[in-house]
């Protein structure tokens, strides 16, 4: 099936052991349950279980509609899944498929804040598995099938759908289909076509297939211009080998037997069988302006590559995330469940698949915000043969596709609770997007659009040497890994690392060709600073933080990431000694902070101790140039122990006097002060002062002192449950970005990738 929430790299890029790491680090697994509700007292112990509990138990007896009220039944969807049919992997059993069914909740919280829970059912007996599946159906507002062999897939998700009252859908199936289906949409409208004319081919016949197909002709397709194959030929009529219910009803009158006959002459080919299935000669014989959804994964049956060889007139899509035109799932199942879920929808029927398809189509004909253009490095994707379907992190989708889906679900009559005001709809779509996961993920493809060379300065430690590897391997250009390569090696054989892999590079300080360069060009900085040439050349052959930084300075890398063996202010200070600020701007420290939803820039948490009035108003403008670049539209709060004026203090006079300063700069973002904390961050305690500049909650926090925000950042994330990125440095005139000492491997990769995105900008 094509790429969908399941990874499409191959163990050649992802090496087993990290992703055994990946999975097992910190809490194994990849879901944990968080509660909602407070639960610090003994009052707040008593409504959520006994006696308070009762109350809603009772209400719900009465009427089962209130636990949507009540309960989390309105936001739930259990994924699952009897491990008969995993990735390409077969039939490994429902507890080898807990990964997967793991990834794929989290996939539907990330995307749409749909919270789900994994269910592994340990049986291929379908009737066990229906009853199974019926019977826990009151705890869950949704169910989505995933990784079921067909034919049992058709079954099982058609008995369920009769016996239960809420959403039932099997993915592999119909998100395939919708995805696919768009890009149709779109892909006939680039080449001139209509659905009642064009004649299609769609080789393999599992689930995916025949739901694509089934799609298409609820959507207009005329029946006998669409060729089903499997692996024995063309399913027409008559046939009796290999055939069940399911194919036999897409079989056509037809003389033609072999998807190379089936294929001379049509318009589109739809692949979702095996690498190599479509050969050179059968493109040639389509028609012209072929369509080409090569959609086997990790392999398509034809690569775009090989089909330019051929022609110079096919719009082709695959199922990888390297190639454009990605039929990707992810753009469907957890936006479909969303507006499902938000209208109460007792199904989901085709009108709202179709919806969904169309919403899609649309959503790639429309300019691209800036925030989608950015990775893109500028390079502003267009509608056209390279793009007709919308990427992954388009922060546009989690309206689209939903308000479509929800639209169609109260016109068919499947919404059980209808909503009055779709325009506030939409609005409250929005604000449910995971900030950072958009920021990051914009971020990687964005490097990966024009990847930058990184030195990993500490990189005799194994941190940094397994944070290269993973640098290298989601291909955001080539990690430099600095130190003895003798004494790496040793340590990388006995971690059970791999270094002699493409986009791995190791210098030693000592041997490499560019030491007298870099103590040329070191001591020239420093001579009138009490050193001499010895000492730079002390410092160049034997501190990586003065060796790596020199690298950055005179271009033989695009950016630095250390921090490991040293603290903040050490390694900033060795960088310092070779890279300068930025003309015009100042050195600063920004921590991104991420709770439940809402993304908070604070700076400045690593350079300033007592910052004056001056420097406040420098750290506040950096720190929004850092959010503009990020995608977000600054709001600026200058914090402080008081809230314009009062208590008066001498601390808040200076934060008083900041935002003076701004006023004079006239700075093109909203900034006010002086404010505390509260105000800032909760909408309801700012509109007690209608005065405020502000037109929303804060995102940018300028802290009045270091000690305050590096205090209130650890507290967060290790009390608010907080997820905690940074200091990011920020002003310098090269890339730099300096991890703290505790520092994870991921952590490493993101201030890598974080290195490589600001050497673009």
């Amino acid at each position: 099936m094509p790429a969908t929430d399941k990874s499409d790299r191959t163990m050649t890029s992802v090496t087993a052991q990290e992703a055994l790491d990946f999975h097992s680090q910190g809490r194994p697994g990849k879901l944990e349950i968080s509660p909602t509700k407070p639960m610090a007292t003994q009052r707040d112990l008593s409504l959520a279980y006994s006696p308070g509990v009762a109350v809603p138990v009772k209400a719900i007896a009465e009427d089962p509609a209130t636990a949507y009220d009540y309960t989390s039944r309105g936001n739930m969807v259990a994924v699952i899944s009897n491990g008969t049919a995993i990735l390409g992997l077969g039939n490994l059993g429902a507890l080898a498929s807990k990964p997967v069914m793991e990834g794929k909740s989290v996939l539907f919280k990330r995307f749409a804040d749909v919270d789900s829970i994994d269910l592994e059912v340990d049986t291929e007996n379908v009737d066990e598995f229906v009853n199974c599946v019926r019977f826990l159906g009151p705890s869950f507002g949704g169910i989505n099938l995933e990784d079921i062999k067909a034919p049992d897939c058709f079954i099982i998700e058609q008995r369920l759908r009769e016996v239960m009252d809420i959403p039932v859908f099997h993915d592999d199936q119909h998100g395939t289909a919708i995805i696919a289906a768009a890009g149709l949409i779109n892909a006939l409208t680039l080449t001139g076509r209509d659905f009642k004319t064009t004649k299609l081919v769609c080789n393999g016949a599992g689930a995916a297939a025949i739901a694509c197909v089934e799609l298409i002709k609820a959507m207009g397709f005329n029946p006998e211009n669409v060729i089903l194959c499997d692996t024995k030929g063309v399913i027409y009529k008559g046939r009796t080998e290999g055939m069940n219910q399911w194919k036999s009803a897409h079989a056509v009158e037809t003389d033609r037997r072999t998807l190379a006959e089936a294929l001379e002459g049509s318009d589109v080919f739809f692949g979702l069988s095996a690498k190599g299935a479509l050969s050179a000669d059968m493109v040639r014989s389509m028609a012209a302006r072929p369509i080409i959804f090569a959609m086997a994964n990790p392999d398509p049956e034809i690569t775009p590559e090989e089909v330019a060889q051929i022609r110079d007139d096919a719009i082709v899509a695959t199922g990888r995330s390297d190639y454009p035109n990605q039929v990707n799932n992810v753009l469907g199942f957890p936006y479909i469940f969303r507006g499902a879920l938000d209208v109460r929808a007792s199904t989901i029927n085709d009108a709202m698949k179709i919806a969904a398809a169309e919403a899609l189509a649309n959503l790639a004909k429309e300019d691209v915000p800036d925030d989608v253009a950015a990775a893109y490095q500028g390079n502003r994707p267009r509608f056209g043969p390279q793009y007709i379907i919308p990427v992954p992190f388009d922060p546009r989708l989690i309206s689209a596709i939903p308000m479509a889906v929800a639209k169609a679900a109260m016109e068919s009559g499947v919404a059980r609770k209808p909503i009055e005001d779709i325009n506030a709809y939409g609005q409250q779509l929005s604000a449910r997007r995971d900030p950072i996961a958009s920021t990051l993920q914009r971020i990687y493809e964005r490097v990966r659009r024009q990847p930058k060379r990184i030195v990993f300065a500490e990189g005799e430690e194994v941190q940094m040497m397994r944070s290269a590897i993973a640098y290298a391997n989601q291909q955001l250009g080539t990690a430099i890994l600095l130190g003895r390569e003798e004494q790496m090696r040793e340590t990388a054989e006995q971690e059970g690392i791999d270094l002699d892999r493409p986009g791995i590079q190791i210098v030693n300080a000592r041997l490499s060709k560019r030491v007298a360069a870099y103590t040329d060009y070191l001591y020239a900085r420093l001579q009138r600073k009490g050193y001499l040439y010895r000492d730079v050349q002390r410092l160049i052959n034997n501190d990586r933080n003065h060796f790596a930084a020199s690298m950055v300075a005179l271009g033989d890398a695009d950016g630095m990431v250390t921090g490991l063996t040293r603290n903040y202010s050490t390694a900033l200070e060795d960088v310092r000694r070779c890279i300068d600020a930025k003309p015009g701007h100042r050195v600063i420290g920004v921590t991104i902070a991420l709770c439940r939803g809402r993304t908070v820039l604070v700076a400045d948490t690593a350079v300033h101790d007592m910052p004056t009035a001056e420097e406040l108003a420098d750290i506040a403008e950096e720190a929004a140039g850092l959010a503009k670049r990020l995608g977000y539209m600054p709001r600026v709060a200058m914090l402080a122990y008081s809230t314009f004026g009062h208590p008066s203090g001498e601390r808040s006079e200076r934060v008083r006097e900041a935002v003076k300063i701004l006023d004079k700069r006239r700075v093109d973002f909203e900034y006010d002060g002086e404010m505390a904390a509260d105000v800032a961050l909760n909408h309801r305690v700012m509109e007690q002062y209608p005065f405020c500049r502000l037109s929303g909650t804060a995102n940018v926090l300028v802290m009045p002192a270091f000690h305050s925000a590096s205090i209130s950042t650890k507290m967060l994330q290790e009390l608010g449950g907080s997820t905690v990125i940074g200091p990011l440095l920020v002003g310098l005139d090269k890339s730099v970005q300096i991890a703290s000492m505790s520092a994870k491997d991921s952590d490493l990769v993101n201030m890598a990738a974080i290195a490589a995105y600001n050497a673009g900008t």
